[in-house]
């Protein structure tokens, strides 16, 4: 077997006069030989033990809710928009959309801000509520009629449009990127079905898909544009919130290909009740959070987990802090323990996967994004931006 100590005990046979120094010779020989496998197991042991610990998942300490309080900082930077679709790039790059047609961006953690707008003679007041980014291109996603979607392949220097709708009953709400070529932007029903537009060429084009492929609406179903989190992604599936009537969750496992819907415990039934924001950590734990915009402080009805994938919802921390929310992310690398939810008004956070929610900070938000070092996330509001560590 490789690796095996093998111990010849029968020395070769010589005179008396030789025989101390072959035997000094031969025990030299067995030392020598055993320190050279223990060299190379050792050497092997060694190589083994690294790659275990270069390919075993990083691991984040989750803080407690007194820890988070003590080390929690929040820088402010004002704007002269509202702000409800943001992009974490990292600690130290954002961008933005806003009202007025503005969208900018920093790459300093926020030193400095790049800000410009767009106007367009269909929609003089354009009003961003979805934004994507790609290695390639940025995406500005208006709602209103006409629906229009802006790409930029220079940083916001100049813009094309990538997508116009215009049916009077389009609008659009969220927009994201399963990569650099492939994304998926949802907005209210036109004809009976949320209306759901692909993309298989980083942007380039999209095509909206046809009614009689998507699950039907009820009248009154619709979505919120309220933080560009009507979408989640994660490998190849695609789960879509509503609000209204129906407070449901529409899942594809492939990309848009097929689609099913499922019903769920979240407050539906008037005009502004329903689902406003969705999460998923992997392809079967996820959680919504909603309510009734206009009973913000209710707390019943307004949040829920899922552990297959979206088929069933249940009812997490019902009657029990916080109320509405209109953004909630997993913390990356958490195991999928800690959460962020925020809103109007404050910051929640939860340490065990949502079943306990604490207040953080009274400060109001309308979206939130976490960056992948796990420390570091970005809000926006009405007139502000915030940068969060933690």
């Amino acid at each position: 077997m490789p690796g095996r100590l093998v111990f010849n005990l029968n020395p070769p046979t010589v005179g008396i006069e030789e025989e101390f120094e072959v035997w000094m010779a031969y025990f030299s020989s067995i030392f020598i030989n055993f320190s050279r496998k223990m060299k190379n197991a050792l050497f092997l042991f060694v190589i083994l033990s690294g790659l275990l610990f270069c390919n075993s998942p990083k691991k984040l300490m989750i803080p407690s809710t007194s820890e988070l309080k003590s080390k929690l900082k929040i820088q402010t930077f004002s704007t002269d928009c509202s702000i409800r679709a943001i992009t974490a790039i990292d600690e130290n790059t954002m961008w933005y959309g806003g009202s007025k047609g503005q969208f900018g961006f920093t790459e300093d953690g926020g030193s400095t801000w790049q800000i410009d707008s767009i106007q367009h003679e269909q929609q003089p007041a354009l009003e961003f509520r979805g934004i994507a980014k790609t290695n390639d291109a940025l995406f500005l996603l208006a709602v209103g009629t006409p629906a229009l979607l802006f790409k930029s392949i220079d940083k916001g220097k100049n813009w094309t449009v990538a997508y116009e709708e215009n049916h009077p009953k389009a609008f659009y709400d969220a927009i994201a990127f399963w990569d650099d070529k492939n994304g998926i932007a949802m907005g209210d029903p036109t004809d009976g079905c949320l209306s759901i537009i692909l993309t298989k060429d980083g942007g380039n084009t999209w095509h909206k898909i046809p009614c009689d492929q998507l699950p039907p609406t009820v009248e009154g179903e619709a979505a919120f544009a309220a933080s560009n989190s009507n979408i989640a992604l994660v490998g190849n599936h695609a789960w879509i919130v509503s609000g209204g009537k129906k407070a449901r969750v529409f899942h594809s496992p492939d990309r848009g290909t097929s689609w099913e819907v499922y019903d769920t415990p979240i407050a539906q039934g008037g005009q502004m009740t329903g689902i406003f924001t969705t999460a998923f950590y992997n392809e079967k734990q996820g959680i919504i959070f909603g309510g009734d915009w206009e009973k913000q402080t209710q707390n019943t009805q307004n949040k829920a987990m899922t552990e297959d994938g979206g088929k069933t919802w249940q009812l997490i921390a019902d009657g029990q802090h916080p109320g509405y929310r209109s953004s909630v992310q997993y913390v990356p690398n958490s195991q999928g323990n800690a959460l962020f939810a925020l809103g109007i008004p404050g910051i929640s956070y939860s340490e065990n996967g949502g079943l306990h929610w604490e207040l953080l900070s009274t400060e109001s938000f309308y979206t939130m994004r976490i960056c992948k070092d796990g420390n570091t996330a970005w809000l926006a509001g009405r007139n502000k931006i915030g940068r969060l560590t933690f």
